[in-house]
């Protein structure tokens, strides 16, 4: 149970002792006013564009570590009484170490059943309060957390709850076999997407034997092997205090956090921090895949591994691709392949930068006999931006949309709390938002260009392809 200590934690002034649904009422008329204070704000300083970026202040973020070794990150958020607190462990699909959907199973499981509640008693105690559980698991993550009001007869129930679901999971048989069946019929599923095939592919071929080529959900042969032990293992291992991250934003006060984090979090062992992955290996020569299928449209992917959270090269590259593929419609690939010569209704480039390196891909569907065609504008686009890189009016647009977009992307506490979970786990600089704007403004041409042609290689890309006679396309 929670200390009397945090039970009074936050006393919220309030008269109104009618119905939840009538404070919820009260709670959302004030989130709405705040929010056409913040949106009016944020307009004034978008609009001016010339304005400098010091009239936007970005959020402070407070840090520290507790006793059994949890990193934690807080920014108070006084606009409206709500309050988001995350747990970030370092026990994503990267960590599954053969048993593809573990990580997943893991943390899907621990809502399932905790301290003796059933699954529904924990959605209801929930539900009670008004409160969110959030729970989800990537290739590098698995994470747990609450939205909750922060008046303390909403705050203190939803943080019991979540407390329990952090570190009394029950881990019961019959939820594991309902789950367990429920990601072998996904499994199918996905067999059955081109998009979905040609992605697992595409990892499979960038990554070979690294952890991240596996599918995070899992595949049809691991799911056949993972049993109970191997969840209630994997639990002991990686949802340890010296292994999770700690994010709060909302309305309470530093020493408020602190024993929100003490009430979450105490019951966990200290623990071991995971061990480093293995480096991501870069292609030494080209590579195709070609798989045949009786889809509508062929799907293709063409990249390679390209960049980590907190590498040198980061927001030049993030930067760079913007004009390239990464600005929807605006974009190079869009204009040529799409515009000019109507081959693809969607074609895309991104970086998704991971603790290791995250991979750079193009991407595309288009007509089976437009399959050619379409891949040589690809590597003829790609080639020519390596080569050139963007025009000076291209850079100068990119980077305004950019900066020009970036209030609005931490314009709220779930959009914020994403940010700072983010600068956390991959151990990123305290001041990282502080600096955003300044990094992405300091890119140039020359910067690109250097860049693309040190990190970017076309005769060393994975090409994979999926649609029906493939082999005519060759």
């Amino acid at each position: 149970m929670l200390s009397k200590t945090f039970s009074g934690l936050i006393i919220m002034r309030s008269n109104r002792s009618n119905a939840k649904v009538s404070f919820l009422n009260m709670i959302t008329h004030r989130a709405l006013q705040a929010l056409r204070h913040r949106t009016k704000a944020i307009i004034g300083v978008t609009g001016l564009m010339l304005v400098s970026v010091a009239v936007y202040a970005t959020p402070q973020i407070q840090t520290w570590q507790t006793e059994n070794g949890a990193r934690v990150l807080f920014v108070p958020a006084t606009e409206i009484p709500m309050l988001d607190v995350r747990i970030t462990f370092d026990a994503g699909g990267a960590r599954d170490n053969g048993l593809s959907g573990l990580a997943m199973l893991t943390n899907g499981l621990l809502a399932e059943g905790a301290a003796g509640k059933t699954s529904q008693q924990i959605a209801e105690d929930f539900e009670s309060v008004g409160a969110q559980l959030e729970n989800s698991t990537s290739r590098d993550l698995s994470l747990v957390g609450v939205r909750s009001l922060t008046e303390s007869r909403f705050l203190t129930p939803a943080i019991e709850t979540l407390k329990q679901v952090l570190t009394q999971p029950d881990f019961p048989k019959d939820a594991f076999l309902r789950e367990l069946s429920r990601m072998k019929v996904a499994v199918k599923a996905r067999e059955q997407s081109p998009a979905a095939i040609a992605s697992e592919a595409f990892n499979k071929a960038i990554y070979g034997d690294h952890p991240y080529a596996s599918p995070v959900s899992g595949s049809k042969e691991s799911l056949q092997k993972l049993t109970l032990d191997d969840i209630r293992a994997f639990y002991r291992q990686y949802y340890v205090a010296k292994n999770a991250t700690v994010s709060i934003v909302g309305n309470v006060e530093r020493w408020q956090a602190e024993e929100i984090v003490k009430a979450l979090l105490s019951a966990l062992p200290a623990g071991e921090k995971a061990a480093p992955l293995p480096e991501v290996k870069q292609l030494d020569k080209a590579k195709k895949v070609v798989i045949d299928f009786p889809s509508a449209q062929t799907h293709i992917f063409v990249g390679q591994p390209g960049t980590r959270r907190g590498d040198k090269d980061y927001f030049t590259l993030y930067v760079a691709n913007h004009p390239f593929g990464g600005s929807g419609f605006s974009s190079r690939l869009v204009e040529v392949i799409r515009e000019e010569h109507g081959l693809a209704y969607s074609v895309y480039s991104y970086f998704s930068p991971l603790r290791e390196l995250g991979p750079f891909a193009m991407g595309m569907q288009t007509k089976t006999e437009q399959t050619l065609q379409a891949l040589t504008l690809l590597n003829e686009q790609l080639r020519k931006y390596i080569n050139e890189g963007p025009a000076e009016d291209e850079l100068a647009d990119s980077i305004s949309n950019i900066t020009g977009g970036f209030p609005l992307n931490i314009d709220s506490n779930g959009k914020l709390l994403e940010y700072i979970s983010m600068i956390g786990f991959y151990d990123l600089p305290i001041d990282y938002l502080d600096h955003f704007i300044d990094n992405v403004r300091a890119v140039d041409v020359e910067a690109i260009n250097e860049a693309l042609k040190r990190r970017l290689h076309p005769d060393r890309m994975v090409m994979v392809v999926v649609g029906r006679q493939q082999k005519s396309s060759e």
